[in-house]
């Protein structure tokens, strides 16, 4: 069984590894983008906080259709920076979100996440089962944060803990 308590534990961390690295990624590269038709490094960043904290908030606002013609509008109230806001910034929000929105979340019942919606894609899913749908996307689009990384020849911090862990043994 899935528990809310362990799904935010783990979006929490995911959330935080997401944000070091939009902190260790130059400034001056956020526009670096392997191919020309794929997200640059600062899109795919924005684009993690704007989903985590848009689709959460909708979760939180009670609403139970996410899809449809309104999506985009209904995202648009949850914008927390403008688009050109500097890295530094979207680090500091990506952090701040995952802490308000999983405190939130945490005070939610059993029930709450037990109550079906209609994700974006049309699929019916508990609203549990659409916490952990933002926590895999998000998780997604950290690797390709990663891989972007790792083309400008910079260690991702979960690689960098796990080789400090390496040495002291």
């Amino acid at each position: 069984m899935v528990r809310v308590e362990q799904v935010l534990d783990s979006w929490k961390t995911i959330r935080a590894d997401t944000a070091t690295a939009v902190e260790d990624f130059p400034a001056g590269e956020f526009d670096f983008k392997p191919a020309p038709d794929v997200m640059s490094f600062g899109e795919i960043a924005r684009h993690i906080l704007i989903a985590g904290h848009g689709l959460t908030g909708l979760l939180l606002d009670g609403e139970e259709h996410l899809g449809g013609p309104q999506f985009r509008e209904k995202m648009a109230k949850f914008a927390i920076l403008p688009p050109d806001a500097a890295p530094a910034d979207l680090a500091r929000e990506l952090r701040a979100s995952a802490q308000q929105r999983t405190a939130q979340l945490a005070a939610q019942s059993p029930e709450f996440y037990s109550a079906m919606v209609t994700r974006v894609d049309g699929a019916r899913v508990t609203r549990l089962e659409l916490l952990q749908f933002v926590k895999e996307h998000e998780l997604t689009h950290r690797a390709q944060l990663f891989l972007y990384m790792r083309m400008k020849g910079i260690v991702p911090a979960t690689t960098r803990r796990r080789l400090a862990k390496q040495a002291a043994r």
